[in-house]
């Protein structure tokens, strides 16, 4: 049997390449092949730290008589997600429209036309709670296929025109104002969770993006309410067991209320997205705690997901070896008490338990606990916890470790790139500016060809053949723009316009201003994808409009800024309505609102100390989307720049907003006022 899988660049993919089932990578060869043998497409579709694909993989896929049964009848195709984000989004969209909900693994029959038909996610080896087995579900639609093929041309001919009609209700292209705004403040104080912090029930995911923007709607009005949602959430988010206590960063989301089993795979975009929020809520607060996180979460993404390469991997999976040979979810993060004292000793593995909530029943399965930091009456000896983190921390080193997806994602290390960058010049640490240059030569040595059109994935240096979506080009150019500010070296502004050049041609309506999450020259697939909702992570289309709009804050590009007004027309619409899907969207017109404020900061020199410590200021400012440039008059990097003079021969700040200057200032604290730092 041909192994197609065994030369893609997706570590999912590879995954497979040695199940008995011939599978075939996302091609049109594929449904050439389907429509040559007149058989239906088993379309499969994950990615490689999900726990429930491995599961299906074993129970299924490694199974001989499963794969000869598809062989026979199939043309099987398999899908990382996360690699192929527009095929992913078409058919959850039908498989939600159909089911009502939607996961991965994701299990989809399609015609030879790529037309879907039958949906499921997974399916057991066996019939269990009302689910029919996958060996079920494959006789069902073969029979279907052979006997009722007219029935099944009616089905996928119905979804697909169903699709086509889900147009999104794009509404008036004018950007929410201050009443939308204080609308989907006050839904968001409905939806929260004032006990436990966050929103909703469970499970609970990071709301890192609504958090963002509670953050910038307290910087620009002051409202005491809004930080406090923000504050209290990081906090629980932070203590609970989400929080790799001993090692940093963050598992993917809660499965309670309480913030305490985490599900636990780590992936970079919510470690780069909140990385960056307990920066900013430092910024805002000052709390030594968020500082601490900040930088134990950068410190993790360095430590554990950076490339040779010098970009960032994908994700840890959430299954490690037991250590009897076992793959089991949350191994390499749980511990018993009786590990807690064969580890630092009964006195030490007292102080442990109590200090991380380990108890004798257990806070997950067999009697292990996650580790916590639950509020508590006394104080601990700082020195002693640091002593046993570190000695646990050494011995859980010696554990198996997670498997890693090694791919390089273009998107998620934009946001990566923002964060470690931001992190870095809050907090002294000019390594993690260098981690997120690293990642940005990368990209543009990579992912990036000589017409700035970029590919969405790479793995151990060699560029993937997917072409990137809105997200891409929209996250690595705000990663840009930040590194931009913090550097003072403008070839990732003009980066940074490369890329939004592509949004502005590829990817936008030019009659209505909506957004496409692939361009116009890409795949054709039985719908162009279209979402402006943030989920996991900022959508294509909140993520375009904010680099759009700090695009057009450095440069004064009339073309840039009307195009992120019109993008944010949909969050005008949906914002008061749905405010938790849609946090970017919302922070993204906090800067609108503001703004935002345009900063050059000039100086004699970069390394001039006191035009060091204006930069610096800039950057601390809280005020929303608020972008920095710096450099010396004379220089020609950044438009900002442009008639920027010394002030009586002293390092200066100049501050814009609404085409309107305030006079110059060599002061740090009137710069601070200025920016609401």
């Amino acid at each position: 049997m041909p192994n197609r899988l065994a030369h893609e660049t997706s570590p999912y993919l590879l995954q497979h390449a040695d199940n008995p089932v011939d599978w075939w990578p996302w091609s049109a060869e594929a449904f050439e092949e389907a429509r040559r043998r007149d058989v239906p497409v088993l379309l499969s579709v994950g990615y490689s730290s999900c726990h429930w694909c491995h599961v299906m993989a074993h129970e299924s896929f490694e199974d001989a008589a499963t794969a000869a049964f598809l062989g026979e009848h199939f043309v099987s195709v398999k899908v990382d997600r996360e690699e192929r984000p527009d095929v992913d989004a078409v058919y959850m969209e039908a498989v939600q429209a159909a089911t009502g909900q939607g996961g991965w693994p994701m299990t989809v029959f399609l015609t030879p036309d790529a037309e879907p038909f039958y949906f499921g996610t997974y399916f057991p080896p066996d019939p269990r709670h009302g689910m029919p087995s996958f060996g079920q579900v494959l006789e069902g639609v073969r029979q279907a296929w052979q006997t009722r093929r007219d029935e099944v041309a009616d089905v996928a001919g119905k979804i697909v025109r169903d699709l086509a009609q889900r147009e999104i209700g794009y509404g008036t292209a004018r950007p929410p104002g201050e009443e939308e705004l204080a609308q989907a403040l006050l839904a968001l104080t409905r939806e929260y969770d004032a006990r436990r912090g966050g929103f909703g029930g469970a499970p609970k995911f990071p709301p890192s993006m609504v958090i963002e923007f509670l953050l910038r709607h307290h910087a620009r009005t002051g409202s005491e309410g809004a930080l406090q949602m923000a504050a209290d959430t990081c906090e629980r988010m932070a203590r609970g067991g989400m929080h790799d206590q001993l090692g940093g960063g963050f598992a993917r989301y809660s499965v309670d209320r309480d913030w305490v089993v985490p599900h636990f795979e780590k992936m970079l975009y919510d470690n780069a997205l909140l990385c960056r929020v307990y920066a900013h809520l430092w910024r805002a607060t000052g709390s030594d705690f968020a500082r601490r996180v900040a930088l134990a979460t950068a410190d993790f993404m360095v430590r554990e997901l950076r490339t040779a390469e010098g970009g960032f991997a994908s994700a840890l999976d959430a299954d490690s070896d037991d250590g009897t040979g076992k793959h089991v979810e949350g191994a390499y993060y749980v511990w018993t008490p009786a590990q807690l004292r064969e580890v630092l000793g009964a006195e030490d593995a007292e102080l442990a338990a109590r200090c991380f909530g380990v108890t004798e029943e257990g806070t997950f399965e067999h009697g292990a606990s996650v580790l916590q930091l639950p509020v508590q009456e006394g104080v601990f000896d700082a020195d002693r916890v640091e002593s046993v983190r570190r000695r646990l921390l050494a011995e859980r080193a010696g554990r198996p470790a997670p498997g890693r997806d090694d791919k390089v994602v273009a998107a998620w290390n934009g946001l990566a790139i923002a964060a470690l960058a931001e992190t870095g010049a809050y907090f002294d640490r000019p390594d993690l500016v260098e981690a997120a240059v690293g990642a940005a030569d990368l990209l543009v040595r990579l992912h990036m060809d000589e017409h700035a059109a970029l590919v969405r994935t790479s793995k151990d240096g060699r560029a993937g053949a997917n072409a990137g979506v809105l997200e891409d080009y929209a996250d690595v150019a705000e990663g840009f723009l930040a590194l931009a500010s913090v550097t003072g070296e403008g070839v990732w502004l003009e980066f940074a316009g490369l890329l939004l050049g592509h949004v502005l041609t590829r990817f936008t309506d030019p009659e209505s201003g909506a957004l496409y999450d692939t361009a116009v020259d890409a795949e054709q697939l039985i719908r162009r994808p279209q979402d402006p909702t943030d989920n996991a992570t900022p959508s294509g289309w909140s993520a375009a409009a904010g680099a759009l709009l700090g695009y057009a804050a450095h440069t004064g590009s009339e073309a840039h800024r009307t195009a992120a007004e019109r993008a944010l027309g949909v969050v005008g619409a949906l914002g008061p309505r749905v405010p938790r899907f849609i946090g970017w969207g919302l922070a993204v017109a906090e800067a609108l609102l503001d703004g935002p404020r345009e900063v050059a900061v000039v100086g004699p020199s970069l390394d001039d100390a006191a035009a060091r410590a204006l930069h610096r200021t800039a950057l601390l400012g809280t005020a929303p989307g608020t972008v920095v440039a710096y450099g010396t008059p004379d220089s020609e990097e950044f438009p900002l720049l442009a008639d920027r003079p010394l002030v009586h021969g002293e390092p200066a700040a100049y501050v814009c907003r609404d085409f309107t200057c305030d006079a110059p200032t060599t002061d740090p604290d009137r710069l601070r006022t200025a920016l609401g730092g």
